[in-house]
């Protein structure tokens, strides 16, 4: 760091950041965690007979359940990511015109609104059709305002030394284990389901209030203040121009640096530009989390042990070796980039491990997924599949957080803001790349 850079006393700026990051994730991810509970909302009131009996959902073709419950978690998905893509892309070229503090806390507002909503409707008996509409609407409202949310932190992030994006991602990731525990809590305490999901929803609302509190402090800090402002200077970037003066045998080799600026002074920034410079990292955290949501739950969670009479094992199964070794994984990945960022922003064996990834997608179909139609199992033991969970996981959250910190720092300091707001939304279009592809993948088993 240079001599007149503050220090980030107490850590307390990137404690702020893994706040943020945790309250972007954590509400979204108990929403889905909630699922069952959703669809349990859903069933057809009983149909009172003349003689007085009671008849719930008829079975047709072997599924008891309504088209509602059915479709549920399809429309869900839709309803997740369109939005998410569109508001995500939007943020990337409107970022500029809408005050950053407005941004962020405006969405966390509207967010705690929701959660507070949804709190509510859990004490409140309702037909399943309105029901059903004012939850996609809730959905909408969440990832809508999710994506601005999401984008505007690694926007401020990029502003900030490559380390500050690592607390983000760290905390995103500790919001996923946070749901699997809490899932895998749920399920051995025997809780009721509106129990269960309204304990989820009260403790997303404290998290978002939290979130907000903490960026309200965030301005306060010294440190901040000092990146925040155009004065501020990256150390990294410093660092790697007096190398580049030193590689130079004249002045003759010294290209000025360029930049536009409007009627008030400040710089033009083009988002087609900046994409230029980073789009190695954009399409690569595209690409991770592609691999990623097409596999991860579409294909993971409908494999079954091969251990004979598993017991607790058989109900546990899936909730640990699947969500929880996966959150818990991926969270240690994501961690990792704090002390290590290996290979370098500019290394290609950076994309190269990215791309590797796809191999993922064959071994988790070939494992014991079930039912399956066309392929034949070859890694039929648990192990297998654990090992898989382990390498997948562990390389989801670290090389998407290297590709999120190293994005912003390829180009000049006033454009960082909006390079984080590009990445983020190459990261959304990953998401729903691999929505779309995990219909493809799970069918062709």
């Amino acid at each position: 760091m240079t001599a007149s850079a503050p220090r980030d006393k107490y850590h307390a700026v990137w404690i702020i950041f893994f706040i943020l990051g945790l309250g972007t994730l954590l509400p979204w991810n108990f929403f889905m965690t909630a699922t069952l509970y959703f669809t349990e909302r859903l069933k057809d009131p009983p149909v009172v007979n003349s003689n007085g009996n009671g008849s719930q959902n008829v079975t047709i073709d072997g599924d008891s359940r309504n088209v509602l419950q059915a479709k549920f978690s399809n429309v869900m998905t839709l309803c997740a990511m369109v939005p998410l893509l569109i508001f995500t892309c939007l943020n990337s070229f409107i970022h500029q015109r809408i005050p950053q503090k407005l941004r962020i806390s405006g969405c966390l507002s509207v967010i705690l609104v929701v959660f507070l909503l949804t709190a509510i409707l859990v004490k409140v008996d309702m037909a399943p059709m309105p029901f059903f509409a004012i939850t996609m609407i809730k959905i909408v409202c969440i990832n809508s305002f999710g994506a601005v949310l999401q984008g505007s932190l690694f926007g401020l992030a990029g502003m900030l030394p490559a380390a500050y994006t690592t607390p983000i991602m760290s905390g995103q990731g500790l919001a996923g284990t946070f749901a699997a525990v809490s899932m895998i809590c749920a399920l051995a305490d025997g809780s009721a389901l509106e129990d269960s999901a309204f304990g989820y929803f009260i403790t997303a609302c404290v998290v978002i209030l939290l979130a907000i509190l903490s960026y309200l402090a965030l301005p306060k800090m010294e440190f901040f203040q000092y990146y925040s402002e155009s004065g501020g200077t990256r150390p990294a970037i410093d660092e790697e121009n007096k190398m580049d003066l030193l590689k130079k045998d004249g002045p003759t080799e010294k290209r000025p640096v360029v930049s536009l600026t409007d009627e008030e002074g400040k710089p033009i920034v083009s988002v087609f530009a900046i994409f230029k410079q980073i789009w190695v990292m954009a399409l690569s955290v595209c690409c991770i989390f592609a691999v990623t949501i097409g596999t991860f739950p579409a294909v993971t969670v409908d494999v079954q042990t091969t251990v004979v009479n598993p017991g607790a094992w058989g109900k546990y199964f899936i909730p640990v070796s699947c969500f929880l070794l996966f959150n818990v994984m991926d969270w240690a990945g994501r961690s990792l980039t704090a002390v290590c960022m290996w290979p370098g922003k500019d290394s290609i064996l950076l994309p190269v491990l990215v791309n590797a990834r796809v191999i993922f997608v064959p071994l988790f179909i070939l494992c014991n997924v079930q039912p399956r139609h066309y392929l034949p199992v070859v890694f039929a033991n648990d192990t297998w599949y654990i090992i898989f969970m382990i390498i997948f996981s562990f390389s989801n959250g670290y090389l998407a957080s290297l590709c999120m910190c190293f994005g912003p720092k390829k180009v000049a300091q006033h454009e960082a803001e909006t390079a984080g707001a590009i990445m983020a939304f190459f990261l959304s279009l990953g998401l729903a790349l691999g929505a779309a592809l995990s219909f493809g993948f799970r069918a062709m088993i």
